[in-house]
C-alpha cells in the first residue's frame, strides 16, 4: 500500500537533502506529529514523492533507525519506534497514574474488559453488517435506531421489569451523556439542585455542578438512601443506585423504595435510577428496577460500560412520557446520535442470548473476587468488616475507629498499592467511621492477591503499636 509522508525540502539550502530529511522526520517524531507505531512509506515511495534519489531516502531511514527514532522490520516496513509510547491523558481526569508495573491499582472505576465477549461480538458485527438495510446504514433518529430500542425495551422488561415503550427509550453515548441531558431537562423545568447519595461518586458531583445544578448530599445507610433526610432537603430530584449502592453495596429496601416513590409524587419531582451495578447482582438476589413502581416519576438509566466495555460508549435511559420530548429536543441540538452499527450489534448480542451468557460469567468472576476479598479481610485485617449487601466490582470495608484512614491509604502507597479511603466518596465533612474501598474489577487473581497482601502490610503499619518503654524487661 502506497503511503505518503508530508515533508518538504529546500533545494537551495546548503544542507544536504539527506540531512534535511532526517531533521524533518526527527522533528515530527519529537513533536508528536508522527506517533509511535506509525508506518512510513518505503524508501522507494519516499524518494518518488519528494523527487530525490532512493539513496537519499535509504540514508535517512538508516540513520534514524541507528538513532532509535525508527525501526525497520522485514515484511512490515519502517515504523516510528515505540520506545516513547505513553498513555494519553485527559484534562478532565486527574493525572495521578503511575508508570511502574509493580504498582497494583485497587481504585474504583475500572471495568473488567478482559471478560469482553470478543468472538460473540465479532459474529454479531458480521451479522449486522451483512444484513443492515440502507436505512439502518444511514442517519438514524438521535434517540437511537428503532430496531435496537425495541430489542432493548424487551430485554429490560424481561430482566429488570422496566415498564416503558421504544419511543420513550433513548440510546446515549454512555451514562454520562444521559445524565447531562437530564440535568439540562431539569434545569429548564426550574430545578437548581439534584440530590446525590453520600457516599457516592465524586466525578458525578462535579459533572452535575458543571451542568448547572448544585449536588446536595443525602446520607446512605444499610437500607440505601435515607428518604427522611431527602424529604428534609429542598431538592425535587435525586440520583440514586438502588440495586447496589455505590460504593457501599447497600440495597435499597422495599420500604425505602415505596417511600422514595411517594416522596417524588409529593414534591412533583423525579428519581434518576442509575442501574449500572444491577448486572453484577444475581437475579435471585435483586429486586425489580425501581422504575417499575412508578414509570411516571422514575427515569431509568444504564450502560454497557461496566458490563461490556467503556469503549463502546453505549448507554440508555427510559424517560417518563412528560420528559421524552424535552430530552429528545436537547439531544437533537447536541448531536445526531451514537453509532447505529454498535446499537444493532448490541441488540444482536441480546437476541442470540450471548449477553445473558456473558453476564452470568461476569457475575461468577466478580463473586470469586469478592470471596477472595472476604477471606482476606477475615484472616488479615482484624477489626475490619465488609459492609452488608456487597456486590459489584468494589468492596467497601469499615475499619476500626483507631485506624487512621488517610494514614492507611498513604501506607498502602508506600507498599506500591493505589487505593482510596471512604472519605474520598463523601459529600459531607462529618465524623463518619474510617473505611477503605477496594476496586477489584479486571485484575488477575495473582495481582489482586499481591495488592491485598500489601494492604495487610500497610494495615499492620498503622494499627500495630510499638511496645511501651520497659516492656522488654517484663
Amino acid at each position: 500500500m502506497a503511503r505518503h509522508l508530508d515533508l518538504s525540502i529546500d533545494r537551495d539550502s546548503r544542507e544536504t537533502l539527506a540531512a534535511q530529511l532526517r531533521s524533518a522526520v526527527r522533528r515530527q517524531i519529537e513533536q508528536g506529529t508522527l506517533r509511535p507505531g506509525t508506518r512510513l512509506p518505503s524508501s522507494r515511495q519516499l524518494a518518488a514523492d519528494l523527487g530525490v534519489s532512493r539513496s537519499v531516502a535509504v540514508e535517512t531511514y538508516e540513520q534514524l533507525c541507528a538513532e532509535g527514532y525508527l525501526i525497520s522490520r522485514r515484511g512490515s516496513g519502517t515504523l516510528v519506534a515505540a520506545a516513547a509510547r505513553a498513555e494519553v491523558g485527559s484534562a478532565l481526569t486527574p493525572n495521578d497514574r503511575t508508570t511502574s508495573a509493580e504498582v497494583v491499582d485497587l481504585r474504583t472505576g475500572r471495568s473488567d474488559v478482559s471478560a469482553f465477549p470478543r468472538q460473540d461480538w465479532i459474529r454479531c458485527v458480521s451479522s449486522v453488517v451483512s444484513s443492515a438495510s440502507r436505512r439502518e446504514l444511514g442517519y438514524g433518529p438521535p434517540s437511537g435506531l428503532p430496531a435496537a430500542r425495541h430489542t432493548l425495551v424487551g430485554y429490560l422488561g424481561r430482566v429488570r421489569a422496566v415498564r416503558t415503550r421504544p419511543e420513550h427509550l433513548m440510546m446515549t453515548s454512555g451514562f454520562a451523556q444521559g445524565l447531562a441531558i437530564l440535568c439540562r431537562v431539569l434545569r429548564d423545568a426550574g430545578h437548581d439542585m439534584l440530590g446525590v447519595e453520600d457516599p457516592g461518586h465524586p466525578g458525578e458531583w462535579e459533572f452535575i455542578a458543571d451542568a448547572g445544578l448544585r449536588p446536595v448530599g443525602i446520607p446512605v445507610d444499610r437500607d440505601g438512601i435515607r428518604v427522611d433526610d431527602l424529604a428534609a432537603s429542598d431538592v425535587r430530584a435525586v440520583l440514586t443506585t438502588p440495586a447496589s449502592q455505590f460504593p457501599t453495596g447497600a440495597v435499597l429496601s422495599a420500604r425505602r423504595r415505596e417511600q422514595l416513590v411517594a416522596w417524588a409524587a409529593a414534591v412533583d419531582g423525579y428519581i434518576i435510577e442509575d442501574d449500572f451495578n444491577a448486572g453484577f447482582v444475581a437475579p435471585a438476589q435483586r429486586m425489580p428496577a425501581l422504575q417499575s413502581l412508578s414509570p411516571a416519576r422514575v427515569i431509568y438509566a444504564g450502560s454497557a460500560s461496566k458490563v461490556l466495555a467503556p469503549a463502546l460508549r453505549l448507554g440508555w435511559m427510559a424517560t417518563p412520557p412528560a420528559l421524552t420530548g424535552p430530552a429528545e429536543r436537547i439531544r437533537a441540538s447536541w448531536d445526531i446520535g451514537c453509532s447505529g452499527l454498535e446499537q444493532l450489534t448490541f441488540a444482536r448480542l441480546i437476541d442470540i442470548g450471548a449477553f445473558d451468557r456473558h453476564l452470568r460469567r461476569l457475575r461468577a468472576e466478580i463473586q470469586e473476587r469478592r470471596l477472595a476479598v472476604h477471606h482476606f479481610v477475615t484472616r488479615r485485617l482484624p477489626g475490619a468488616t465488609m459492609s452488608d449487601g456487597q456486590s459489584g466490582p468494589q468492596t467497601h470495608l469499615l475499619l476500626p475507629r483507631e485506624c487512621a484512614e488517610q494514614a492507611l491509604v498513604q501506607a498502602a502507597r508506600r507498599h506500591s498499592v493505589l487505593v482510596r479511603g471512604g472519605r474520598y466518596y463523601a459529600v459531607r465533612d462529618d465524623d463518619r467511621p474510617p473505611a477503605l474501598v477496594i476496586g477489584h474489577a479486571g485484575l488477575p487473581g495473582t495481582t489482586l492477591n499481591r495488592g491485598l497482601a500489601a494492604i495487610a502490610a500497610a494495615y499492620r503499619d498503622v494499627t500495630v503499636r510499638p511496645p511501651t518503654r520497659g516492656a522488654d524487661r517484663l
